[in-house]
């Protein structure tokens, strides 16, 4: 799964490998895992993968913005966004950071 965008069949795949469902239950699996982060992320919750991240909806209000290539003043209407932040063990892994380094431990 490395080098390029990771899909959901891509997923559906890495559980059925690892966990040793069939593929059609490990695609439920993907699907219904997916479904309620949805779900509780439209009904204004958020969403907490230990070791991994939250994921929260915020509420945007409205404000003017402008047209780069006119400079005309336009407003921008009022919005729900998502947005994620990652834990430190995520990041700490995406920088490859090991378990020790991250605790300060000398080795």
């Amino acid at each position: 799964m490395g080098g390029k965008t990771v899909t959901r069949a891509d997923l559906c795949e890495a559980v059925y490998q690892n966990v040793g469902l069939s593929r059609t239950e490990s695609a439920e699996l993907v699907e219904a895992v997916l479904r309620e982060i949805s779900d509780c992320l439209v009904s204004g919750e958020s969403v907490k993968l230990s070791s991994f991240g939250t994921f929260n909806v915020r509420s945007k209000t409205e404000r003017i913005g402008r047209n780069p290539k006119t400079g005309e003043e336009v407003p921008i209407l009022p919005r729900r966004v998502l947005v994620f932040k990652p834990s430190n063990v995520l990041k700490d892994h995406v920088n490859g950071i090991t378990g020790s380094e991250a605790a300060g431990e000398d080795d």
